[in-house]
Parts: structure tokens; sequence; C-alpha cells
């Protein structure tokens, strides 16, 4: 007899409601927690906070009999074979079926922030590198390719992205984030979520919410922040990925919002999420996070009190493993709520169909000697995705006198730093080389990375290469960050730095490379920008690649040459020294340069900068309309042009100054951009269209306005007042408006 839950004809919902009411307590419980093999015999440091700590030996024979709702990590806790790994999912995935009354498979996930997190698949840049390259199409393409892989082996849930804002670039997961700007991080974020989503993969946005503000850059350390700061930057990533993204799937954060922890932030997790911006998917527990709530918060002394308070504010599921979710009774009509959502999204997943079989079927036949090809995660046009994003995202800071490209008749370059001949150079720390194999010494990176110094070598045949900063016609030396997870990294999750210096002394390498009156182009390989004003203007070039994945010393390889014409912008500014931190360009009048402090927060190089080695001209811009009203429109045009001899993509940015609010506003604000590719002499016509809800901001009772008065469009090339190409002013009209859910928060951009 076919039930109701069984017939694919039916809506997801109806289906799994009729599934619920067929399920005792325990079975619905069952679909809100997970379990991670292997997580206790991993060895040496955690993947996860407090993993071996935590992690305990469980009983399948015992646990599977009332059904699983998720398996947590089968790819990346540990180095195998992809044909081998797709093949003991599948056989775990029957075990877990055929222990079970209903049949129901788990849904598994993995983490996927710079590709899939397994051995042998492709890395690719690492987030704050998708920012610097200003381009949510390619982004949305990765995505798409990474989703298509782990959707390809048996995986339904990635853990990505992460749409933290930062505030301090001190902390350590700035290399996970996207950028300084809500709009770029928005924008990008919503971009990789469409394409993780067109695969068939569950996106999980992270870290809901404030995660990045902490106190001092600490991980795990609470958010001070106010409510206005916390709707008008932190937030806006989150609902434009929910709303235009379409995204299954939302992590809670480790932090604490004003003394109340994200895990049992009601207003947070129900209100606002799921009531205000009408989000229909499952939230999901950070790794142990339910049980900080009574370990590291304090807001409970059990673990059943952890997970009723958890439950009660809107975490549907508990990862990575049973801890608190199982320990106790729990409000059965809550229960209900959550078993439903996560019922729901497995049949939206096809895991209640009855034809139901893992994709890893075929691959579990290879292992067992068939003609099924191999599981390849590295294929080439996924290589060539890698490549090119790596290509658009390495800013080129400086360039006295023309230094780069290097010249034809340079033959011998120096090569210096501790980073130089180090594939670790290129990864960030939830890449798989950096998040498990560090504990693997033995078992190779299982793509290839090569290091700087070895691309050069390959980009540059005829060049003799040198260790002797003397010797050389040109030095380049290499430093900036090895990543790494809870302390073993420079960068990374839990590698918190005290203040931005470069990191290990390497400054002093600098200063001795200065020192041999050779040109120095430097080049920051890292996870987050660092104060360079005490070389920059001594240096021939500066280039900065944040982690640029395993094509990255290729791509920087060529910019050094002039085969890749940079077209790179910073998602963070570059301070000129440590002092005046945290700062972002975000800043009202006062958070800027005044007399009334010592401390200059200017940085040396502003959000949105980046150098071509061609030259573009733009023409002025015009405006449909300069008065529109406060629920209106209006389009810029305008006109660049390439003057130089070689093609470029030039990024043209549009910021929102507005004077007069009725609190304090950032001077300016990113609200519209464009990469404009030219051929030498092309010119291109880029028109923004700016809606009026662009403008609007969290006012003094809480409400988000969109107020009438005069506003400045600023066409721009950086976020620096000084870089501003023209100022266009416009008028809002009519009465003030209180936008919510339906306000527009794109500024639509065409090429012509």
């Amino acid at each position: 007899m076919t039930h109701p839950w069984q017939d694919p004809a039916l809506p997801a919902a109806v289906r799994a409601a009729d599934l619920l009411a067929r399920m005792t307590t325990q079975e619905k419980i069952a679909q809100l927690y997970s379990v991670w093999p292997g997580s206790n015999e991993t060895p040496g440091g955690d993947m996860a906070p407090l993993q071996h700590a935590l992690s305990e030996e469980i009983d399948l024979t015992e646990l599977l009999p009332h059904g699983l709702g998720q398996l947590t990590r089968p790819f990346g806790t540990a180095p195998v074979d992809p044909s081998e790994g797709a093949a003991r999912l599948a056989s775990l995935q029957e075990r877990v079926r055929s222990a079970n009354r209903f049949g129901l498979p788990a849904l598994a996930h993995e983490e996927c922030l710079t590709g899939f997190t397994a051995w042998q698949a492709t890395i690719f840049p690492t987030p704050l590198a998708w920012g610097a390259s200003f381009d949510p199409a390619l982004v949305k393409e990765m995505a798409s390719s990474i989703g298509a892989t782990m959707r390809s082996v048996g995986i339904h849930q990635g853990l990505a992205p992460v749409l933290d804002v930062v505030r301090d670039a001190r902390w350590g997961r700035t290399e996970e984030s996207i950028g300084e700007d809500p709009y770029l991080v928005a924008t990008v974020g919503t971009a990789y979520v469409q394409g993780l989503e067109s695969a068939g993969v569950v996106a999980t946005l992270k870290h809901f919410a404030g995660y990045s503000a902490s106190r001092g850059a600490r991980n795990h350390a609470p958010a001070s922040i106010g409510p206005r700061e916390l709707a008008d930057v932190i937030l806006p990533p989150f609902e434009m990925a929910v709303r235009e993204g379409g995204a299954r799937s939302v992590m809670a954060a480790y932090n604490d919002l004003d003394g109340l922890p994200a895990h049992a932030h009601h207003p947070l997790l129900t209100q606002l999420l799921r009531e205000e911006w009408e989000f229909t998917g499952t939230v999901v527990a950070d790794y142990f996070g339910v049980f900080l709530l009574e370990s590291a918060h304090g807001l409970t002394d059990s673990p059943s009190g952890a997970a009723a308070l958890a439950l009660a504010a809107g975490v549907d599921v508990e990862l990575p493993a049973v801890r608190c979710y199982g320990a106790g009774p729990l409000d059965e009509e809550l229960v209900n709520r959550a078993a439903l959502r996560v019922l729901t999204q497995k049949c939206e997943l096809g895991l209640l169909d009855p034809d139901w079989a893992s994709p890893a079927t075929a691959s579990a036949a290879t292992a067992a000697g068939s003609a099924v090809a191999p599981v390849d995660l590295n294929p080439p046009h996924m290589q060539a995705l890698a490549r090119q994003l790596a290509e658009e995202s390495v800013v080129l800071l400086a360039n006295t006198g023309d230094a780069l490209p290097l010249a034809p008749d340079v033959r011998r370059i120096a090569v210096l730093g501790p980073l130089a001949d180090d594939p670790a150079a290129m990864l960030g720390c939830y890449t798989f080389p950096r998040h498990v194999l560090l504990d693997y010494p033995e078992v190779p990176t299982g793509v290839a990375v090569p290091t700087l110094l070895e691309a050069l070598r390959t980009e540059l045949p005829d060049v003799d290469f040198t260790a002797d900063p003397a010797a050389g016609d040109v030095c380049v030396v290499a430093v900036g960050d090895r990543s790494g997870l809870f302390g073993r990294g420079t960068s990374g999750e839990g590698c918190d730095a005290a203040d931005l210096e470069l990191p290990e002394d390497q400054g002093e390498l600098v200063d001795r490379a200065l020192a041999s009156g050779t040109p120095v182009v430097l080049v920051l390989l890292s996870g987050r920008p660092y104060a360079l004003g005490r070389w920059a203007d001594r240096c021939a070039a500066v280039l900065q690649a944040f982690f640029p994945g395993q094509e990255g010393g290729p791509a920087v390889a060529g910019v050094l040459s002039g085969r890749v014409n940079p077209s790179g912008r910073l998602p963070v500014s570059v301070p000129r020294d440590p002092a005046g931190q945290p700062w972002t360009y975000l800043a009202p009048p006062l958070g800027r340069r005044h007399e009334a402090s010592t401390l200059d927060p200017t940085p040396l190089f502003p959000f949105g900068h980046g150098m071509s080695y061609t030259s573009y001209a733009w023409q002025p811009p015009s405006v449909d309309d300069s008065a529109f009203p406060t629920d209106g429109e209006t389009t810029l045009r305008l006109t660049v042009r390439n003057t130089g001899e070689r093609a470029g993509t030039e990024v043209v940015q549009l910021y929102l100054h507005d004077p007069v609010g009725k609190v304090a506003r950032p001077v300016a604000r990113l609200v519209g951009y464009a990469r404009v590719p030219l051929e030498p002499g092309a010119s291109t016509e880029v028109h923004f269209t700016f809606p009026a809800d662009l403008a609007a901001y969290t006012g003094p009772d809480g409400d988000r306005i969109v107020e009438p008065g005069e506003l400045e469009l600023r066409l721009a090339v950086s976020s620096a007042e000084g870089d501003i190409r023209y100022a266009v002013p416009v008028t809002l009209t009519g009465a003030e408006r209180v936008v919510g859910r339906e306000r527009r928060m794109r500024c639509e951009v065409r090429l012509k």
C-alpha cells in the first residue's frame, strides 16, 4: 500500500505532514540530530570547537532503528579516495534506510566554502578573493560546479556561504568572509547561494548573526553591537540570500548579541527570520552550538535544558552529533514544528521517494571493480574556473614607475619569503589540505597546487631565479599567512590576530630586501589585510592575493609577467599602520580622521581600490531623473573607454552619500558596481538603475525609512573621496516611507 507521504505527485509539505503523523516522538526527534562517523578517531587537532572533547562513540545499532536526520562530513573528516568515499556513503545510507521502519535515508552535509572539502576536489579561492573579483556571475558558476560534484557523490547540503560582514580584520575568519561592505557581501554571497541551489544542494547561510562583530575580534566572543548596526550592516546579506537566493538553510552563530546567544535567540531565529522574512527552510546549529548554551553561555545546567532553549528559539537541527536533542524529553509541539521542516526538506530533495537511491551507488560498483568510471572531483572545467577566479581576484595595490608587468629585459629574479615556495600560501583554512591534512602529513595534497616560485619558473622559462636579493634585476618578496584551525595558523578559524602587523617577523625580511637596493615587488598571500605603510612607498609594486586556491600561483605569476591584466579590487581596506583599528570605510564623519584624536584611521589603500595595466576614461554621466519620489527610481548612464594598449576590465563603483539624516550615517556606502571588460580603444555604456529603496536606513525608532531630501550618487574607482570620478546630485521627493520585506535591495546594472 502506498501512503500519501510516498506519493511524489503530492506537495512536499503535505507528504511531510502525513509522514510526521505516523511517527513516534522518538522517531521525530531522531530527525533533528546528526551523527559524525569517525570524529573521535581523527588524529591531532580539532576541525570544530571541542571536537575531540565532545565526540563520543555512538552505537548505531541502537540509534538507527529510530531513523536519522543527518550524516556529518562523510568526505571531510579524513582523506578518502572519492570513489571509495562515495561507495562508503552509499553503504552507510543503505544501513540507515534498512534500520528504520520508513526506509528513510539521512541527509548528508559537507563543508564547501572553497570548493567541496574533500580529498582530490578542486580548491577554489577563499571568499575574500570572491569579493576581490567583484564578479557575482563567476562566483555563481563556481558554486554550481561545486554543487554538482557534491550531489554526484550523495551530498545534499553545503555549509556555505559565510555572509559575515568584516568589522575587524584581526578576526581569524576574515578570510572566510567576502568583505567589509554589506552590499558586496550580499550580491556575491547571493550569487553563490543561487549557484549551489541550482545544482540541487541546500545552501546554508552562516553565521546568523553578528559573529564577525565580536569584541576584540576574538572568535566566539560576545558581539557588542547596537540594533542599527545589526539591521543595516550585518543582516542585509542574509536577507538578500533568503529572498533572492532561495537559500534553504541558515546556521545559527556561536556569539551572543547583547547577552542573548544566537542559538537561543527567538527574536532573531523566529520573529525576524521566519515571520518577517518568511523563511521556510531549516535552521541548523553550528557545531556543538546547542551544547555551548550550557557549557559556555551558562543559560542552563544540562544538555536537555540546552536542547529546550534552542528548539524553542527556532533551531531545528542539532549538529554535528547527538548530544542535546537526544538527552531528554522535549516539548512535543516544538518537536513537531522542527521535524516537519526537516521532513519537508528531505521530501524536496527526493529522500522520501520510494525509488530513492544514492547517486553514489554507481560509485559503489566502481569500488567493486566494475567498468564504471571513477569519481573525478577536479575535472578540467573546474580547474579552469578556479584559474579564472584566481586571476580576477588578484589586486594590484601599487605600481611605482610601472614596475609591473615585469620588463622583457629582466633576466634574473630574486624570489624571497617564507611563502615563495610553499603551497600553503594559496590555501585557506577550509581547504582540505589545511583543514584535514595537517593531521595526515604522509598524505599528498590530492590536487596540484603550484607554489609562486614554481609558477614563475613556468611563466618565465628564460629567466634565472635566485634567493639573493642583490643578485636579481628585481626582487619578489612573498609574505602573508599560513592558514589553520584553532591556533595552527596565522589566519583561519580560531586564529585571531592581536594586531595587523605582518606575522612571524616577516616585516624584517621585507626591510632586508629593500635594503639591498634591488627593486622590490611585494606579494601578499594572506587571509586578511595587513598594515603596509612601513613599506608601500618604498616598494616598486605591491600585489595582494587572498588565498587564491590551487590555481593561485599561476594567477599571481601571470599578473607579474603581464599575461594577466589585474582587475581585482579590495573587498577590505588595507591599513597604513595598526593604530586606529578596527576600522572599515563604513564610518560616519566622526569615525574618520578628525582633530579631536591623535589616531588617524585613514587606510593606506581603501575599499574598492585596485590598479590596471591599461587606462580608462569616463565620460560625464547622465541621469534620467534628478528628482524622483521616495518610492521611485532613476537611471545613471556612464560611458567608459579603454584608452590604453591592452585589453582590461574596469570596475565602476557606485556609492551613496546622504549628507543629512536622522541618525549618523556612513559618509559613503556601496550601492552598485559593474565589471566592464574592454578591448583597447573600445567603450561601453554602463546603466545603473538606482531605486530609492537603496537609500533606506534604520531610523531612531527602529523602522527602516526612506526620507525625502538631497542625495549624492558617486561614480568612483574606490570608496576614497579622492577617487570619485563624478558626483551626481539627486533629490528624493514626496513623503517619508517605512520599508520592509518588500523593499528593493539591488541596483540593477546593464552594459550596452
